[in-house]
């Protein structure tokens, strides 16, 4: 289905019942359709979301600001006919889920962020996750992301790089993650615009006091991405974010640990209804 918004036509896609939560997604709607767990579809309206410019919506993603995410947002939300919605983003798309709740409290329920950093500053990320697994990781895992990294060939495209980095991304460092990926819709011009321009000035901690909405931040033990220690010290400053460590998950708890995550998500939607 398609909404139509200033300049760009937005796709998505429906599975479940029960309260909406809309589910942002940068590479096509389909690997997170297949990632996200039957549990939370059977308890969540889960409306998978094509940002402007990504997957099967239109659109130049140079437009894409978090002022007209929220605009976006919104338009489907009253396509959809709902006064409020919960919404869900994972990595670094959790950000764009957190402004999304800032700027439109009245309209949105519960912020879900799922491996999501506290900034957007890509340097600095890019190091703590080095140092992180370097200080982290079994001597197992250490070798296994070597042996991945020396088979690919000096043109790999970023995808297959993403792949060989799976023991930085999942507790089990064997998986084949490919088919988890299959079919996604990967566009470099909305990648380079997200990471280059939009997510550097990014900050959780800029003006605190806007996050009015309840946010559930879900973070794996195992994600040496986005490692979880990047939100020491940051999570107890925000007074409307709950943190939730899962032990046996990577950048995916939703995937992981379907169970848990679902149990976890809904007890507390529940009680910050």
């Amino acid at each position: 289905m398609f909404v139509s918004v200033k300049g760009a036509e937005l796709f998505y896609s429906v599975q479940g019942d029960g309260p909406a939560c809309l589910v942002l997604s940068s590479i096509g709607t389909r690997p997170y359709e297949r990632q996200m767990p039957a549990q939370l579809s059977d308890r969540l309206k889960l409306v998978y979301v094509d940002l402007r410019g990504s997957g099967r919506s239109t659109g130049d993603p140079a437009d894409l600001t978090f002022d007209a995410l929220a605009e976006d947002l919104e338009s489907i939300r009253s396509a959809l006919g709902l006064e409020r919605i919960a919404v869900l983003g994972h990595s670094i798309l959790g950000a764009l889920a957190v402004e999304y709740g800032r700027r439109c409290p009245g309209s949105v329920s519960h912020v879900i962020a799922v491996g999501t950093p506290p900034s957007g500053d890509m340097a600095l990320l890019s190091a703590r996750s080095a140092s992180f697994f370097e200080e982290d990781a079994s001597e197992e895992r250490k070798r296994i992301l070597r042996d991945n990294l020396s088979r690919l060939p000096k043109d790999a495209p970023p995808g297959h790089a993403m792949l060989a980095q799976t023991p930085m991304r999942f507790f089990d460092p064997r998986i084949d993650a490919a088919p988890l990926f299959a079919e996604a819709d990967v566009k470099p011009q909305f990648f380079a615009h997200l990471l280059g321009r939009l997510a550097p000035s990014w900050d959780i901690r800029v003006d605190p006091g806007s996050l009015r909405v309840p946010i559930f931040l879900a973070l794996g033990r195992y994600d040496y991405a986005m490692p979880h220690v990047l939100w020491e010290g940051v999570a107890p400053t925000l007074p409307t974010v709950t943190l939730r460590l899962f032990e046996r998950s990577g950048h995916q708890p939703f995937f992981e640990e379907p169970e848990r995550f679902t149990a976890a998500v809904t007890a507390w939607m529940d009680s910050k209804r």
